[in-house]
């Protein structure tokens, strides 16, 4: 237990220094959201951004506070790991990873 605190700790502080260097970079000069991206409606995104938050607040919130956001990509791969170990569904990954990423 303790070496997968340990490897938690590290997985995220290792993600928090590549998000502060990232965040130092300049900001490209057209960006979009997952949203728009994905072609959801704002009004659908705001509903999916409130159950995402709900999401995580159930499944994810007992054992951790709601970290600083992640590029999408860093923080799919950290939803894909922690959704082994915390037994969510997919719809459940999919809501947390929206939220987390917007």
């Amino acid at each position: 237990m303790r070496i997968k605190i340990i490897l938690l700790t590290t997985l995220l502080a290792a993600a928090s220094a590549v998000w502060s260097a990232a965040s130092d970079a300049p900001a490209p000069a057209k960006t979009q959201t997952p949203s728009t991206a994905a072609g959801v409606s704002q009004q659908d995104a705001a509903a999916m951004r409130v159950e995402g938050e709900k999401r995580f607040y159930a499944n994810c919130g007992r054992c951790h506070a709601a970290p600083h956001k992640f590029p999408p990509r860093m923080m799919a791969t950290i939803v894909r790991h922690m959704r082994v170990r915390a037994t969510i569904t997919d719809e459940d990954m999919r809501l947390v990873l929206f939220y987390m990423s917007e």
